[in-house]
C-alpha cells in the first residue's frame, strides 16, 4: 500500500480535498491530521525564567561527578548503602 501526504494550508478546504480524494478509484481511506503546533520559545516559559533567576541569585550547585551529587543529596551513608547493593 502506498501513502500520499497532502499539505493544505487553508483549513477551510480540508473537507473538500478529503471528499475529492475519496472519489478517486482505489482510495481505501482518507485521514486528516492536524499540523503540529508551533514550537514554543523556551526562553519565554516560566520554568526557564525561574531557572535563570536561580543562576542570577547563585542558587546552583556544582558537583565533580554523579556520585558526589548523589552523596550530597542522599548523604554519605545512604549513598554507600545503595551503591553497594547495585554495583
Amino acid at each position: 500500500m502506498a501513502t500520499i501526504v497532502l499539505q493544505v494550508p487553508d483549513e477551510n478546504l480540508v473537507s473538500k480535498v478529503k471528499q475529492a480524494c475519496k472519489m478517486l478509484m482505489g482510495v481505501s481511506s482518507v485521514k486528516v491530521q492536524k499540523a503540529p503546533s508551533k514550537v514554543e520559545d523556551i526562553t519565554k516559559t516560566a520554568h526557564y525564567k525561574a531557572a535563570m533567576d536561580d543562576v542570577k541569585n547563585g542558587r546552583i550547585t556544582h558537583h565533580d561527578s554523579v556520585d558526589n551529587m548523589f552523596k550530597s543529596i542522599l548523604g554519605e551513608e545512604a549513598f554507600l548503602k545503595i551503591r553497594t547493593n547495585h554495583v
